[in-house]
C-alpha cells in the first residue's frame, strides 16, 4: 500500500536526525520561523551544516503531521514540481511535542521566469497519473485519497468516489454546510440543500483526475534557489484540477502569465471554468466561516444565492 512507502515515525528529534544524517550529527541551533496559525515552526541547524524545517504541535495532534506527510510524499513522488522531502514525523515525549521534519527550502526572490515555470509545472502535476493515491484496484477514474486529512485545522473527508460531482457534494460541501448550520437561517439552508441536490447542473465530470495540492493560496507557494517553484502545506487529494486553479484566485489572483503558462500545458475551458470557479471558492469560504467566524458569512451566502437563489 502507498502509506507504507511514507517515511517512518520517530520517538524523538534525535532519533530522526541520526537516522537521516548519522549518529554523529546533532542540533546546534533553533530559530523560530513563520509557520501559520496552527503549528509552531523552526529552522534547525545541525552540526554538519545542514538545516531542517520543523513543525511542532501538542502530542495529541500527531495526526496533523501524519496526514500532511502523506500529502507531501504523494505530490513529491510525481516529480513534476518542487515539494520538500519528508524526513520524518513522530512524538518526542521529552519535549512534549509531535513533529514533522522536512527538507529546508531557502526562500529566494522571484526570477523573471518564475511564474511561467510555476504554471507549466503545476499543469504537469495535474496531468500526471495519480490513481495509486486513491483506489488503484478500481481500474477506473477515482476521486478522493487513501486517507482523510485536514484543510487548515478542519477535518477533510476523502472517501474515494467514482464521480467527482458526488465526491464534491458528499466529501466537500455537505460536511462544511452541516458544520455551518448555526450561521444560516432557514432560507439560506434551503438554498444550500437545493444547491447540493442539483450540483450536477453546475459542475462537470473532468476528463481525467488530478492529484491536487488542495490549499493552493499564495502563502503555500514559494520561490527557491534559481527561481524554482515549490509548494508547501498541502491538503492533498485527487479531484478536478479546476479546484486548485480556483484556490489560486480566491484571495487575489496570481499574475496572468502564470495562468497563460498553465494553459499551454493543460488547456482550460475558460468559459466553463468561469461558471464553476465560485463553487470551488464556496468550499474554502465555508471552511473559513467554520474556523474563523461570521466575517465570511456574507461571501458564503452570496455564492449560495448565485447558484441556488431562484
Amino acid at each position: 500500500m502507498y502509506e507504507n512507502r511514507i517515511r517512518g515515525r520517530y520517538r524523538s528529534l534525535e532519533e530522526m536526525i541520526q537516522d537521516n544524517y548519522g549518529n554523529s550529527v546533532f542540533i546546534i541551533g533553533t530559530d523560530s520561523v513563520p509557520g501559520g496559525d496552527i503549528n509552531n515552526a523552526y529552522r534547525l541547524g545541525l552540526s554538519d551544516g545542514t538545516y531542517l524545517f520543523l513543525k511542532t504541535n501538542s502530542v495529541d495532534n500527531l495526526n496533523f503531521f501524519l496526514t500532511e506527510s502523506g500529502g507531501l510524499s504523494a505530490l513529491r513522488s510525481l516529480k513534476k514540481i518542487g515539494v520538500p522531502e519528508v524526513l520524518g514525523t513522530g512524538i518526542d515525549k521529552q519535549r512534549g511535542i509531535s513533529f514533522l521534519a522536512l527538507e529546508y527550502i531557502e526562500g529566494s526572490p522571484r526570477t523573471p521566469s518564475y511564474w511561467e515555470k510555476f504554471g507549466h509545472q503545476l499543469a504537469e502535476l495535474h496531468r500526471a497519473e495519480c490513481q495509486t493515491y486513491a483506489a488503484p484496484e478500481s481500474g477506473g477514474k477515482i476521486f478522493g485519497f487513501y486517507e482523510d486529512n485536514y484543510i487548515g485545522a478542519a477535518p477533510q473527508k476523502n472517501q474515494p468516489k467514482k464521480s467527482w460531482i458526488d465526491f464534491y457534494r458528499e466529501c466537500r460541501l455537505l460536511p462544511q454546510i452541516t458544520m455551518a448550520e448555526k450561521y444560516f437561517d432557514i432560507t439560506v439552508r434551503k438554498k444550500a440543500d437545493r444547491l447540493l441536490e442539483h450540483l450536477d447542473r453546475y459542475l462537470r465530470e473532468p476528463e481525467f483526475p488530478s492529484l491536487l495540492h488542495g490549499d493552493l493560496w499564495s502563502g503555500n507557494m514559494m520561490c527557491g534557489e534559481h527561481g524554482m517553484p515549490w509548494i508547501i502545506d498541502p491538503a492533498a487529494y485527487i479531484g478536478d484540477f479546476e479546484a486548485d486553479l480556483a484556490m489560486t484566485q480566491l484571495f487575489g489572483s496570481q499574475p496572468e502569465r502564470f495562468y497563460a503558462a498553465y494553459n499551454e500545458v493543460n488547456p482550460v475551458d475558460k468559459a466553463g471554468y468561469a461558471q464553476r470557479k465560485n463553487l470551488y471558492h464556496l468550499y474554502q469560504l465555508l471552511n473559513h466561516l467554520n474556523l474563523f467566524g461570521s466575517m465570511y458569512l456574507g461571501s458564503v451566502v452570496d455564492i449560495i444565492n448565485m447558484y441556488a437563489g431562484v
